[in-house]
């Protein structure tokens, strides 16, 4: 049987789940079930079909640097970079062309990085069984058997059974009749009533030369523009990656190829699967109290049912809520009714028009070499705790419009500043001033603590002109 190669699509941006998720932080990288991310989840449901080396993660430069956080005890895994968001059908395009220069008789699995599949041994036997149906040409789905009228979930309508066994007869495979849009609630229950209508879980397992066959056929404009960058005609594939996703239309992998192709076949399963769309998926998902409520976090809760309570640090009270969602994190609390959890991408729209930091990153922002905490900030000053990993070092940098003064609260500094090479320890401090390039390292065993005041005119995260940095970042 021909090799099979995860990947995991990993470029979301984390509206619904808002103030817990942003676009720094998407749902993905989030502890929502279980005591990992659900990035880190998926990677291990599929490690026991595929080796680390056989996993390709789709993402861009913005998550990368999480990721690799949350999975830095996970080696082998690749990366497959896009420029910009483009939708599914290019993103997988491109997971294709890059796999087709390495295994051209592979097969390719494609898993969203942040749902939740409860059934791992179910789902082995799925992914096994569709790997097989698809070395006979299919673009195959899983088709997930509902549970409920659900309205929040597109559908797929199975037709004729396709003569393909599994080997012991648990797995049946069906032509896919058409893929529905997310129904109304009395189409939803008539389609709950019948055993041919499936949710669709957004999984797919094809060849990797099938998938490419039909991209041509169906979306020819991203087809050409991959082949392009592939077949060797620029010189800088990077360059040339960037070229072609500025021309290339933005479409669902759904829309753009599964609902136009005859060569598509769904197995239904139950694998007590959920996308975790919105707060309410908790309400699948998560153990409740006496009173129906799930609490997470320093909450105190008074006679409240049917609930979600989160807080981080903060202690948070309720009293007397019903069916209501409440979500405290460090710069931002969200308090809306179980009946408008959909409505919170409302609330992150408005925040991007307003140009507001909060749905881009939170207070504690992870980097490849620790992170970094805003304490306060005001007009011409911010005040941040850095924290350095023992080892690891920030880029070689300068700042146009602002200087900075550190206080090394514990561990020990080596700070480059102009020709200057020096140390300093606790309780000691250091000025790097405007246009003077400079370094921060922790050449110790302990992570490197330190306060920086920033002061100047302006005092955002792209004022950082890089010369030298460990992490190839730009």
């Amino acid at each position: 049987m021909a090799n099979i190669y995860g990947v995991i699509m990993a470029g979301g941006s984390g509206t619904r789940f808002w103030p817990l998720s942003r676009e720094a932080l998407p749902k993905q990288l989030l502890k929502i079930y279980g005591d990992d991310p659900l990035l880190k989840q998926t990677i291990n449901r599929i490690s026991i079909l595929v080796p680390h080396d056989r996993i390709f993660i789709v993402t861009n430069r913005h998550h990368m640097d999480q990721i690799k956080y949350q999975i830095k005890d996970i080696d082998k895994v690749h990366f497959i970079i896009e420029p910009s968001a483009k939708n599914t059908a290019p993103a997988i395009g491109l997971a294709a062309f890059e796999l087709m220069a390495i295994d051209p008789q592979g097969i390719m699995c494609v898993l969203p990085a942040d749902h939740i599949i409860k059934d791992e041994q179910m789902f082995s036997a799925a992914i096994r069984f569709a790997s097989r149906v698809a070395e006979e040409g299919y673009l195959t789905t899983i088709g997930i058997k509902p549970n409920r009228p659900e309205t929040g979930y597109g559908y797929i309508e199975a037709g004729n059974e396709i003569g393909i066994s599994n080997g012991n007869g648990d797995l049946q495979v069906f032509n896919v009749k058409r893929f529905i849009e997310k129904p109304h609630i009395e189409k939803a229950r008539r389609f709950f009533k019948e055993e041919r209508f499936l949710w669709n879980s957004g999984i797919f397992v094809w060849k990797i030369s099938t998938i490419i066959k039909e991209l041509s056929k169906y979306l020819p404009s991203v087809f050409e523009a991959l082949e392009n960058v592939y077949s060797g005609k620029h010189e800088d594939k990077n360059h040339g990656l960037k070229d072609a996703y500025a021309k290339i239309e933005s479409v669902s992998i759904d829309y753009g190829v599964m609902e136009k192709s005859d060569r598509v076949a769904v197995i239904p399963v139950d694998l007590g699967w959920s996308d975790v769309g919105s707060w309410t998926a908790l309400d699948e998902i998560s153990p409740k109290d006496a009173n129906g409520n799930i609490i997470t976090g320093n909450v105190v809760d008074i006679d409240s049912k049917d609930s979600i309570l989160y807080a981080s640090d903060r202690l948070v009270a309720t009293i007397g809520l019903k069916d209501m969602i409440v979500v405290d994190t460090a710069d931002a609390t969200l308090v809306c009714g179980k009946d408008r959890a959909q409505d919170v991408k409302k609330v992150v729209e408005e925040l991007k028009k307003r140009g507001a930091e909060e749905h881009v990153t939170h207070r504690t922002v992870i980097r490849p070499w620790g992170s970094y905490t805003v304490l306060e900030k005001g007009d011409r000053y911010k005040i941040k705790k850095i924290v350095v990993n023992p080892g690891a070092k920030l880029s070689m940098q300068m700042h146009y419009h602002r200087s900075e003064h550190w206080v090394v609260v514990s561990g020990t500094a080596r700070v480059t500043r102009g020709d200057e090479v020096f140390f300093v320890n606790p309780n000691e401090s250091t000025y790097i001033p405007m246009e003077v390039r400079h370094r921060l390292e922790n050449p110790g065993k302990i992570p490197l603590q330190i306060i920086e005041v920033q002061n100047g005119e302006y005092l955002e995260e792209d004022d950082i002109i890089r010369f030298n940095d460990d992490y190839g970042r730009e």
